[in-house]
């Protein structure tokens, strides 16, 4: 491995630690050969990320320009061209030729971001899931051949499905992060069923119908999370446990919003240290075999 590729997944790896410590523990799991790679696509979904939601006096026309660029050269080098100095294309390029990953489903993840850029809510959560087409569900596909599965084709949808679940924690968990960027994710047909208004949401207070619309949310996702936890058993053995544990581990943020008294304003809700490690080695020592469990 040449040393741009290395310092390439040293980068990854370092934004994977930094930015997404949740799942970063979780991939402590898997093999080390694996773990490179996820931290690869980590460090690409980031990137792009960073480019969309940067809050500080960049404009919304100065993002796109820069998100546009970014994925031009993502395109050219995918195409053969050159990464030239950049720190994270040589990464998610080795491990999309290693693994032979879709194109489509970068196209469908950039598709998204790009949306971000000048859609602020969604109508119906069949609208929203167009959007999570491409922000989630792809990356479940992306991570799924680096996994392994026996039967690839069974697996795919509830990979699909993980994707989902991890993207509606976060539109749950984050509901006063994305408020600061001019987004709600929550479709207003939910608000409008729950009696909550944008103004409501803004105010950043807890109220009975806030609470009931939260608690809506999530039984959707866990809804997503029952699906995805039939596909652990079609891992393969070495990833078994890395993706329990994620499943576990985002699944109980949706827990500890519910002990936070659905409050996603004032803090941001997270699973305590010390039960984070416990998972870990719970999914460790699961039996094969065993679906993980639903909340």
């Amino acid at each position: 491995m040449t040393g741009d590729l290395e310092r390439s997944y040293r980068h990854c790896r370092m934004l994977h630690r930094v930015h997404g410590r949740t799942y970063y523990l979780a991939t402590m799991l898997l093999p080390a050969w694996k773990r490179r790679h996820v931290s690869a696509l980590y460090g690409f979904t980031r990137h792009t990320d960073d480019i969309v939601d940067h809050l500080g006096e960049e404009s919304r026309v100065d993002r796109a320009l820069r998100l546009r660029r970014w994925s031009e050269r993502f395109t050219a080098a995918l195409d053969g061209g050159r990464t030239g100095d950049d720190p994270v294309l040589p990464a998610v390029l080795h491990t999309i030729g290693v693994f032979g990953l879709e194109r489509e489903d970068f196209v469908a993840f950039l598709r998204s971001m790009t949306m971000d850029l000048t859609v602020t809510g969604y109508d119906t959560y069949d609208d929203l899931l167009e959007y999570m087409e491409g922000s989630a569900a792809a990356i479940g596909s992306m991570m799924l051949p680096i996994l392994g599965a026996a039967d690839p084709a069974a697996a795919r949808e509830p990979a699909r499905q993980l994707g989902l679940a991890f993207q509606l924690t976060n539109f749950i968990r984050d509901v006063g992060e994305d408020l600061d960027r001019g987004r709600i994710y929550l479709p207003r047909k939910d608000l409008a069923r729950f009696g909550v208004t944008r103004d409501d949401l803004h105010a950043r207070r807890v109220s009975p119908a806030v609470r009931d619309l939260l608690a809506f949310e999530i039984e959707r996702a866990r809804r997503h999370y029952a699906v995805a936890g039939t596909g652990i058993p079609l891992l393969t053995p070495t990833s078994r446990a890395c993706i329990r544990t994620a499943h576990l581990l985002y699944g109980g943020i949706l827990t500890e919003v519910e002990r936070a008294g659905y409050d996603v304003f004032r803090r941001r809700a997270t699973v305590p240290r010390r039960r984070r490690l416990a998972v870990a080695v719970r999914s460790l020592l699961a039996r094969p075999g065993r679906p993980a469990p639903v909340w």
